[in-house]
Formats: structure tokens, C-alpha cells, sequence
């Protein structure tokens, strides 16, 4: 053991930098929140009325006679400026814990807790879970995740491996192959007939029989039945009957109005209170007073917070129109004409052109909406990869997906089609891409394969028919 000097460079994030990030990412709902908790915490900070005019008297303009001011006098025993000690505050959050539903989300949080996890590694955790949706399927890969939070992508992959084995099993798995494994690994069946017959042949039962799938594999055809009733028994979505999660209001952040032959960007600030920092406060901050050193030290730190707070509003405020300014330009056929006229974008394209980072437009863009003259959409939506046709137009990757949806809603119930019949059909408009691209969108649209969209069929008749002898 010895004791050693060590110089070294490390890049960190100031405490302003830190809650301006924070609040980039929250929806409009989630700010409301936020803005109001801290009027309510924040004895520096109070809020304007629209039609009230922001002026903040200088330092002179103040009556003169607050310096002779004894705060503990002026706002009593029970004043907010006292410094609590530990104890009393860990009091207050115990008592404003609010008793709510347990969600999906706290429901991994909750397990994320009992894990013996580093705080980066915590950190990583939380963001995973903050990108599982109410399927309990990982809606982003794993490079995109290191892409936002700047995270060696093994390390969030070893996470992602903890959450893996959180309760309902499958949840975390980026698609219905790997939710199915998780759930036969979890149930020590790794060396079964089932878990072969997922891992090696998934795409093949939308389009083999058993006896079929039976000499493939150099089985009895009794044995593969066996291994479909124990697949059978898997559920494609984890969280299904588990949660039930309210719905959740649509604000959108931003509105965009045609205006002449162009387009406006307008932040929504309907809901959202204007606060400033309190005159009498600030003043008092700059003059003497009986108060003890401590004190003056609580209202100085709430006085840099309040600002701190300010400026991060701010910045969201224009760092979204920015970002929304140059979408609305890059895709301004769909602000004319609607959805089909979708082009593919990416978020470099736009970074670039705000000269931001590209971590920065994802956190625009996520789980925020715009009201435009053809509906409120999600910001995101706006992002997109191109598929190039056979005749040489490129479509996005959304319109793509919505061909696909258009196929599958058109199909025979009794007999879907599979993710090969969806391709052919494709090529036959022109759109040259994979068979595995076709299985990659629709499970990014949340449709489930042919195999089980049958099944749900074949169980809604049966039990339309027990109803019906029920009648009778």
C-alpha cells in the first residue's frame, strides 16, 4: 500500500449543465410538475401573471428601511430560511411520498435498487428502463443508448443482462426471439426442443407444419406438438395482465402555424407558470441584516438555484424551436401535404445544422409532441431512415412501415400472411429491402407474427362460440 500524486484530466458536468440537460429532456407535462414544485420550494422564486409586466426594481428603488430588518422577526419561527438538519428532511420526503398504482416503470426501479449496482451503472439502469415500453419490449439498441449517455456500449450491455432477469420475465428483450429465449432460459429449459425451435427456427413456423419442422430438426413429429405447447405457453408480449397504466394526456410542447407561404414555431407555454426571482429577496440578499451567517448562506444558494432554474427554461425554450424551426424546413412537403410526403431525416442532419450534439436532439425529440396543421405528432416521427425503390424515389422508413400495417390489416385472418408473402408483396411495388427488414419493422410496429395473429383468431372465435352456447 502507498500513498501517491496523480495528475490527470477529467471532463465533468457542472451542476448548471446538469439541470439544463434534465429539463431539455422532460415533456411539457413532466416541466409543469417540476416548475411548480420549485415555486413551491424555492422562497426566491414567484410567479407572473400574463398580462403582468416583468420588472425587477434595482437595489436602490427598494425601501431603504429593510436593511434594519430582522428576518427571524419578519417571518417568524417557522420560516423556510431555517436550515433543516438531516433528519427533519428526510421527514418531509418520506411525507410528501405520494401513494400511487405500482407501473411497469417503478416496478423495475424497485428491483433496480436491491441490485449491487455503481452509480454509473444505476444510471445506465434507469435509462434502460426508462426505454421499455408498456410491452416490456427495449424500444432502442444498445448503440443508441451509449450514442445519448456517452457510455461504453459493454457496460450497458452487462445492464442490460441484470434487467434481463428482472420480474415479468422477457421484459428488456429488443425483440420477440430474444423475449421468448429469456423466458425459456429463466425456466431452465436452455437444452429443450422448445428453446432450439425459437433460437434456430422462429421464422420458420409461420411457413412450415410440424412434420415439417420434425425432420428438420431429426425429431418425432409427437415430439416438436410437445415443444409448441410448451412455446405456446410463452407470452409475446411480458407485461401482458401484469400492469395497467392510465392514460396519459397529450400536450404537445410545441405548435406550428402556417403562416403565409411559411411556418411559425411557438413554444406552448399555456400551462406553464412564468416565474422570475423575487425583487424583495433579492434585495434583501445584498443588504445587512441581524440573521445568522447560516442563513444568509441558505437564501444565497436559493438565490443561484433560482437563477440556475431560470436560465435552464431558457435554454429549453430556444433550443427546442431551434431544432423544431430546422425539421419543419427540412420537411416541409409534409407540413404541406401529409404523411406520405415523409422524407427521411436523420438526427445528424439536424444537429449539424443547429450546430448541437446529436444526444441533444434525441432529448427533443423524446416523448415530446407538436401540434402541426396535420395533426400532433411525436417529434421523433420526424426522424427517419430512407428506403430507396426500385424506380429510383426514396421513401422513409415510417412510410414503409405503414405499407406493411396496410398489408397485414388486409390479410385473410384465418390464414395471415407471413413475413416472406409480406416481402413479395413489397417488391411487387417497387420497394427492394430484406426479408429480415420486413421482420425487423413489423415487430417495430408491435405486430405480432402470423403464427400468433392466427391463434388470437382461433381463441376470439372460440370463445364467441362458448358465449353463443351459453345463450342457447
Amino acid at each position: 500500500m502507498k500513498l501517491e500524486l496523480q495528475m490527470k484530466l477529467q471532463q465533468t458536468l457542472a451542476p448548471q449543465l446538469i439541470q439544463s440537460l434534465r429539463m431539455l429532456q422532460m415533456p411539457i407535462l413532466r416541466l409543469e410538475q417540476v416548475l411548480r414544485q420549485e415555486l413551491s420550494t424555492n422562497p426566491l422564486l414567484e410567479e407572473l401573471d400574463y398580462d403582468e409586466d416583468e420588472e425587477v426594481p434595482d437595489e436602490e428603488e427598494v425601501d431603504p428601511n429593510l436593511n434594519k430588518i430582522d428576518w427571524d422577526e419578519y417571518l417568524g419561527d417557522d420560516h423556510e430560511f431555517k436550515v433543516k438538519t438531516q433528519n427533519e428532511e428526510q421527514e418531509d420526503r418520506l411525507e410528501k411520498t405520494p401513494v400511487s398504482e405500482l407501473n411497469l416503470y417503478d416496478h423495475l426501479i424497485e428491483q433496480l435498487n436491491f441490485c449491487k449496482l455503481t452509480a454509473e451503472e444505476y444510471e445506465i439502469g434507469e435509462y434502460i428502463i426508462g426505454n421499455i415500453d408498456d410491452s416490456g419490449y427495449l424500444c432502442c439498441s444498445v448503440e443508441e443508448i451509449a450514442d445519448c449517455i456517452k457510455i461504453d456500449p459493454k457496460l450497458i450491455e452487462n445492464v442490460l443482462k441484470i434487467i434481463k432477469k428482472f420480474d415479468p420475465l422477457g421484459v428488456g428483450a429488443r425483440n420477440l426471439r430474444e423475449s421468448l429465449l429469456i423466458q425459456l432460459n429463466e425456466r431452465g429449459l436452455q437444452e429443450s426442443l422448445a428453446y432450439r425451435i425459437v433460437d434456430q427456427h422462429l421464422s420458420d413456423l409461420d411457413r412450415k407444419s410440424h412434420s415439417q419442422l420434425a425432420k428438420i430438426l431429426g425429431v418425432d413429429f409427437e415430439e416438436v406438438q410437445e415443444a409448441m405447447e410448451l412455446i405456446r405457453t410463452l407470452s409475446p408480449k411480458p407485461t401482458t395482465g401484469r400492469f395497467s397504466s392510465a392514460a396519459t394526456p397529450v400536450v404537445p410542447d410545441l405548435i406550428v402555424e402556417r403562416v403565409g407561404d411559411g411556418y411559425a414555431v411557438f413554444h406552448n407555454d399555456k400551462n406553464i407558470p412564468r416565474l422570475r426571482v423575487n425583487p424583495i429577496y433579492k434585495a434583501l440578499v445584498k443588504k445587512s441584516s441581524a440573521s445568522s451567517p447560516e442563513e444568509k448562506k441558505y437564501v444565497r444558494e436559493k438565490l443561484e438555484q433560482a437563477r440556475w432554474f431560470l436560465n435552464a427554461i431558457n435554454q429549453r425554450r430556444s433550443t427546442m424551436i431551434k431544432v423544431m424551426e430546422n425539421i419543419v424546413e427540412e420537411q416541409k412537403d409534409f407540413f404541406d401535404h401529409g404523411i406520405s410526403h415523409l422524407k427521411p431525416l436523420t438526427m445528424q442532419i439536424i444537429a449539424d445544422k443547429v450546430g448541437m450534439n446529436v444526444a441533444t436532439i434525441s432529448r427533443v425529440s423524446n416523448d415530446k409532441y407538436v401540434q402541426t396543421p396535420q395533426g400532433v405528432f411525436e417529434i421523433r416521427h420526424f426522424f427517419n431512415s430512407g428506403v430507396q425503390k426500385t424506380d429510383g424515389e426514396e421513401l422513409s422508413k415510417r412510410n414503409v412501415k405503414d405499407m406493411i400495417e396496410e398489408i397485414i390489416n388486409k390479410e385473410d385472418l384465418l390464414s395471415p400472411l407471413s413475413d416472406q408473402e409480406i416481402y413479395l408483396q413489397l417488391k411487387e411495388k417497387g420497394i427492394d429491402i430484406a426479408r429480415r427488414t420486413v421482420t425487423k419493422y413489423r415487430e417495430e410496429s408491435r405486430i405480432l407474427p402470423a403464427r400468433f395473429r392466427k391463434r388470437m383468431v382461433k381463441e376470439k372465435k372460440a370463445e364467441l362460440s362458448d358465449e353463443q352456447q351459453i345463450v342457447e
